[in-house]
């Protein structure tokens, strides 16, 4: 995210060079294609959590007291974490994670449209001209 934001700095200093337009196409698209694979683990993570009701988040514990339900807490010290409020914090973390995910996905995406856009291919390219650019 950070290397395709520089590119894109690049690229709006340097509107005619054809190298940054193609880096910044490369980037912006390997990019989107990274926060979108992670906005999917998130969400899937999330709807995994929630369905199984966070059982999954304290199975290190080599207990046989792990309750049903993972907010409950846990009598016993065979787990290697604190993990009376595990669930809630793992949601609490996932959630804005998967939003600033899609988010950037939208963005890097928009990245590549603009940078298709400046190679004269898609079918925006034909309304912008260099002299609007």
């Amino acid at each position: 995210s950070i290397a395709a934001g520089i590119v894109a700095i690049l690229v709006s200093h340097n509107l005619c060079r054809a190298v940054l337009h193609w880096t910044l196409l490369s980037v912006s698209l390997l990019n989107c294609l990274l926060s979108t694979a992670c906005s999917v683990g998130l969400a899937l993570a999330i709807a995994l959590t929630v369905h199984g009701r966070g059982t999954h988040l304290v199975t290190g514990c080599n207990s046989s007291a792990l309750p049903a339900d993972a907010r409950t807490a846990i009598a016993t010290n065979d787990c290697p974490f604190n993990t009376t409020r595990i669930y809630d914090t793992a949601l609490a973390l996932w959630f804005p994670s998967l939003l600033l995910a899609a988010a950037e996905a939208v963005l890097s995406g928009r990245c590549c449209l603009v940078a298709l856009v400046f190679r004269g291919i898609g079918p925006c390219a034909h309304s912008y001209d260099k002299g609007q650019v």
